[in-house]
């Protein structure tokens, strides 16, 4: 693990820890795991399990495991593999050489299963899947137990290896643990540890045509490895008793502490891998990474920082019970990070041209203008202007309502880091009546945006010089979704009649300053006034600058606890 540790805020997790090395349980060792099923690709909940597992091991001078839950061999694929192993390693956090596979202990787990038979605890049941659910009961009702629950140990060790071998089709049998057909916890009625799939596995191939379910082999797992505390999200908790069982029956050496936690849930956002699979199949998005997808390879190429989404995760802190966490401080977290580590830069999204006309023609001189006002270490760059200039579209009003501090007709205003500027001319064209260009004069003596008789203007606009300005792509992403619950927006209303019909905008012609035209990939900005952008990894390449829109400037989250503060 790499990450640059900060203190992190106090929780029940943390403090179960500190009292287990005071205590010498374990022998004072911290060892956690973070268990993704390779069958998608990770999302921001997941990154909350992430910073909470590796972060907690890098407190307390453990170790973090990265261990593929990859027991079902039809939905999973290497291409998630790769992908989750990029995601963890961009957040910040490396496990070195403790990367596994419950694939690695398919043959420990079928010995597991064996020795639950020789001792009376698991049988192979030939009833189908519905006739399962239907003996399992209700939660007022017990279950009943199944006709095949009293086989003998020699004939259900028979019929387990024969299953092994591939004798059976899909479906006709199972192995279930044999615990209790009344229990108040339905996971503990006779719950299927192993089933039929004759399907290749993208690890083992064809040499196994039965597979364990994930109860049975996610506590063996985690025992094999040594795991002290098993940390999972709350829709586990029922869960717990079986973990335990499995242990307890089998007298494992090892057997970890199961601790559960809230999972995080996002306001704007759907967080089921179900229905994300259904946003990229049914093209509403352009795929997995889209930047409006809240998966972690989505708000990579969006823009977000690994630090911002660390920070992120530590500020909502870990519960006890689930709730909604408002998208705009995870916003505020990004816009925090990149305010003190993104240079400032100017671009014009919408341009319209301005001539000045008292400006000599074909002179161009550098202005001194400031990286990043919040690191001083960031220094200078120098930006060209020259007589032809392109401000923004929205700068300028023909007709100003009041309180328009921008450009218009007789108005003067400052050109950041240059002069000020009047206008005196508005050039249209001639069949639609759109404003096209405006013509203006300067004034030389307020180089540097100040006048030396000290009047003072309300305006300040950022511009690019026409001659210099380096064209560009810009994509303004917002929200994918219109309500703040999209899962429950409306009773009976499906998740996808809330997306956002403008969550992106695609603007071709936009021109930003020359310092951009050697852009990589990945890099990140602040467009001055406009917001913070990002360098498509995708799309853009040196002949093609495509810029993603990663927050906006305006901080709703900064203003949702201005009013908090003044509340109290």
């Amino acid at each position: 693990m790499n990450c640059k540790l900060n203190t992190p805020p106090p929780n029940f997790i943390r403090n179960i820890i500190i009292e287990d090395i005071k205590s010498g349980k374990h022998g004072g060792k911290v060892i956690t795991r973070f268990p993704p099923e390779p069958n998608g690709y990770l999302h921001i909940g997941h990154a909350k399990s992430i910073v909470l597992n590796f972060g907690l091991a890098l407190e307390f001078n453990g170790r973090c495991h990265l261990r593929f839950d990859d027991t079902n061999p039809t939905k999973e694929e290497e291409e998630y593999v790769l992908a989750i192993q990029e995601d963890v390693a961009w957040l910040g956090y490396y496990w070195g050489k403790h990367l596994y596979y419950a694939s690695d202990y398919f043959d420990r787990l079928y010995d597991y299963a064996i020795e639950l038979i020789k001792m009376g605890k698991a049988y192979v049941c030939d009833l189908s899947a519905e006739q399962i659910r239907q003996y399992r009961g209700t939660l007022k009702e017990p279950g009943k137990e199944s006709p095949y629950r009293n086989r003998s140990v020699e004939e259900n060790l028979d019929l387990f290896r024969r299953m092994r071998q591939g004798e059976f089709p899909d479906g006709a049998r199972v192995l279930r643990a044999k615990i209790d057909m009344a229990s108040g916890n339905l996971n503990m009625r006779d719950p299927v540890i192993y089933r039929i799939m004759h399907t290749s596995h993208h690890r083992t191939g064809n040499k196994w045509c039965i597979y364990p379910m994930y109860d049975f082999t996610h506590c063996l797992s985690d025992s094999i490895e040594g795991i002290t505390h098993s940390i999972c999200t709350l829709e586990f908790e029922d869960h717990r008793p079986l973990y335990d069982w499995f242990l307890d029956q089998l007298k494992v050496e090892c057997h970890p502490q199961q601790i559960e936690f809230a999972r995080l849930n996002l306001s704007y956002t759907v967080l089921s891998k179900r229905k994300l699979i259904q946003l990229v199949e049914g093209g509403f998005v352009s795929g997995w990474d889209d930047p409006r997808m809240p998966t972690i390879s989505g708000i990579r190429r969006r823009g977000y920082s690994p630090a911002s989404i660390r920070n992120f995760c530590e500020r909502i802190g870990v519960a006890k019970r689930d709730s909604v966490v408002d998208i705009a401080l995870l916003e505020h977290c990004v816009r925090e990070d990149l305010n003190k580590t993104s240079p400032r830069v100017m671009a014009v999204l919408k341009p319209l041209k301005v001539v000045i006309e008292n400006y000599p023609e074909g002179k161009t001189e550098e202005l001194e203008a400031v990286n990043n006002p919040e690191d001083p270490s960031a220094g200078t760059r120098m930006v060209p202007f020259s007589r032809e200039i392109y401000i923004e579209q929205d700068d300028f009003r023909e007709d100003p309502p009041k309180k328009f501090f921008r450009l218009a007709p007789g108005k003067e205003v400052r050109l950041r880091y240059a002069y000020f500027i009047t206008c005196h001319r508005v050039i249209k064209d001639e069949k639609t009546g759109e404003i096209i260009e405006l013509r203006c004069t300067y004034d030389p003596e307020t180089r540097g945006g100040a006048a030396p008789d000290g009047r003072k203007v309300r305006g300040t606009l950022h511009w690019v010089s026409a001659i210099h300005a380096v064209k560009a792509e810009v994509r303004l992403y917002d929200r994918l979704f219109s309500v703040p619950d999209p899962d429950h927006g409306k009773e009976g209303a499906d998740f996808k009649t809330f997306i956002n019909p403008r969550s992106l905008e695609v603007i071709h012609d936009c021109m930003v300053e020359p310092g951009l035209r050697d852009a990589r990939p990945g890099d990140r900005y602040q467009f001055e006034r406009i917001g913070y952008f990002c360098v498509d990894t995708v799309d853009s390449d040196p002949g093609h600058l495509v810029f993603n829109r990663t927050v906006p400037l305006r901080d709703t989250w900064a203003k949702i606890e201005k009013t908090h503060r003044k509340g109290k």
